[in-house]
Formats: C-alpha cells, structure tokens, sequence
C-alpha cells in the first residue's frame, strides 16, 4: 500500500508541531532575531514546502525542526514527543530514527561509490536499519542503479544529490528535511530531483519539509509556507 513504510502509526497527532519558536542569536553585541514567534503543523505525508528571501529564517527554522539547533524559546514535538522533554541522546536517537536530511552541498565520501555512501548510512544506524527491499525501492524511483558503482566525481551534480537522497532515507525515516536541495544544480537537474522528491511523497507517503528561495521549486510541494524577517507571512 502507498505510504504504508512511513504512515504504519497514524494517530490524531501532527508529525511535526511548532509552537511559539524564537531563535536570537548574539553577534557581537547585536541580538539577531532569526525566529518571531514561528508555530506550523505538518501531518503525516505532507510534503511543505517554505519560500522565502535570504535571511528569512528558513534554514534557522529547518535545522531546528530537525533537532540540530536549540530555540532560544518555544517547543518542536515529533510525533508528540517534545524535544525539550528529552535528553541529549534520546533527542539524538529520536531525530536519529525519525529524521533525513538532505542538504545543498551533496556531502558525499569522495573515497567511497554510490553504493557504498548509501551503505554507511545503514552501517551507522546498525539494528534499526531499513530493510533491503527499501533500499532497492528507493535505488529504482530515485534512478541511479546504473551508477551504484560510481565514485561522486563520477556523478553529475543532480546524480550525486539523488545518491544523496537514498542515504537521508535509507533507514526510513518519518520524515525528510531538505534545505535548498537543488541550489548547487542547473534547472534541468533540479527539475529532476524535485520531481524525485514529488514522487517519493506520492509512492512512500514520505513526509518531507524543504525549503527554497526559489518559488518554482516550492511549487512542487502540495502546501507552501512563506517566510519574511523570521516570520510565517502567508
């Protein structure tokens, strides 16, 4: 059944719940307000989009929906369990279990091919791994099969970011965030793997959050959120 790998615990709440997120940073002596107060939803299977000017806050916001930033105040849930309810490592196994991320640079191991940049990320998640059958479901929609076997300088830009794409979701994460995906390729491999994400939300259900400066490619998302000066603005 479509979305069953990622849809199997539906429940009454939200994947990702923000509520009230205020980032300041302190530059000096200047505070800098990334975040102002930013609440959104996103359900199982969404696929949200969030467009907005350099210096917006979409990345701030990203990165802590994902876990890797603290908000100076607010909470993030995943799933209903708070970030802030959690330690250290039970916030790093539960970001580790549920979370993807898929960035602008591709961040693939030179040394290693296709395959095996794919392999560690199962490598490193050990016992709670996705299974095989996934990996080769993933290998197929995503396209690369053919260059499984091909070092990152082997690859063109939009083949490394899709190699990259297999790895965030290897292990089955709930959920994908991306963080300007395509701002390293051309406009035919970006078409390319922003079409790779519509359909891996349409076949598997993911659920996945990107953002983007660029109106076309969050236009693939079926909702968009706009952002302005550390705000959702529309």
């Amino acid at each position: 059944m479509a979305g069953a790998a990622y849809n199997d615990e539906m429940s009454d709440e939200a994947r990702i719940t923000a509520k009230d997120l205020v980032k300041i940073y302190r530059i000096g002596e200047v505070d800098v307000h990334a975040l102002r107060g930013v609440s959104l939803r996103v359900e199982a299977g969404e696929f949200v989009t969030v467009v907005g000017a350099s210096g917006s806050g979409k990345s701030t916001l990203l990165h802590i929906l994902g876990g890797l930033t603290h908000p100076t105040s607010g909470e993030v849930s995943i799933d209903g369990r708070a970030y802030g309810s959690l330690s250290d490592a039970q916030r790093t196994a539960l970001r580790r279990r549920n979370i993807g991320f898929v960035f602008q640079k591709f961040n693939l191991l030179p040394t290693l091919d296709a395959r095996g940049n794919i392999e560690l990320a199962r490598e490193i998640a050990g016992p709670e791994a996705g299974v095989p059958q996934h990996r080769d479901r993933l290998i197929d929609l995503l396209g690369i099969r053919a260059r499984l076997n091909h070092r990152p300088n082997q690859l063109s830009g939009g083949e490394q970011q899709r190699v990259a794409i297999a790895r965030a979701l290897v292990n089955e994460p709930r959920i994908l965030l991306a963080d300007e995906p395509t701002g390293n390729l051309d406009s035919k491999n970006s078409d390319a793997v922003l079409q790779v994400l519509q359909e891996l939300n349409r076949s598997l259900g993911q659920t996945i959050v990107m953002i983007t400066h660029n109106p076309d490619a969050a236009a693939f998302g079926n909702r968009t959120l706009h952002m302005r000066d550390g705000q959702i603005v529309g």
